[in-house]
């Protein structure tokens, strides 16, 4: 045997005893451990994201929940008219709502629609008969169309859901300050100034017919 056949046995010794010293070692790379999701709607990012976080995504408004965020935008802004269409489209949707119900009575007020209103908060009552601010306001608008007599019973349905309700005290007050009913009309006032001292317009009345 050659010098070179020598060397080239060394050589291939050593290399096979390199390749099993590594295999029974252990010690060889292996494959990461995948993401595991704690939960259904847990996702990964991309890896192009620069953040690299793991995020829950936002839910989704549906398209009700939508439209009666613009209407109440529109209705901070005292934007009536964009309420108005938010709103009627809102309750094609939903229409036995009652938020979106007593929103669109409220709108239609300051459009001064008074029928239209009339109507719904009619059908906020027929709905909901412990709605106590849809009786009031009923009350209200049927005072402004004369019907004053109506309007006192349902001012009366309000204050019998709500006996500490201020605002009640006072539309009926005012309500009866209208017909003439001047005594009746004073107590109701006392009444609201006495739930809530920050209607200014009660204390004047009070000092009025004192």
């Amino acid at each position: 045997m050659s010098l070179f056949q020598i060397i080239l046995l060394i050589i291939s010794f050593l290399i096979f005893y390199m390749f099993f010293k590594q295999l029974f070692s252990g010690s060889y790379p292996k494959r990461g451990i995948d993401f595991e999701a704690k939960r259904d709607d847990e996702y990964i990012g991309t890896i192009t994201q620069v953040d690299k976080n793991f995020k829950t995504p936002p839910p989704k408004l549906t398209r009700v929940e939508e439209l009666s965020a613009i209407a109440e935008n529109a209705l901070e802004s005292g934007d009536y008219k964009e309420a108005d269409k938010a709103l009627s489209s809102a309750l094609i949707l939903d229409k036995d709502n009652r938020d979106l119900l007593l929103k669109y009575g409220y709108t239609l007020i300051n459009l001064n629609r008074l029928d239209e209103a009339k109507e719904v908060y009619e059908k906020i009552v027929s709905l909901y008969p412990d709605e106590d601010l849809a009786y009031s306001s009923l009350a209200n608008i049927l005072h402004k169309l004369g019907d004053s007599k109506k309007a006192i019973e349902y001012h009366k349905k309000a204050i019998e859901l709500d006996k500490t309700y201020a605002p009640h005290y006072f539309n009926y007050a005012n309500t009866l300050y209208d017909i003439g009913n001047l005594k009746e009309a004073l107590e109701n006032y006392k009444r609201a100034y006495e739930l809530d001292s920050s209607i200014k317009d009660a204390k004047e009345m009070i000092e009025k017919l004192s």
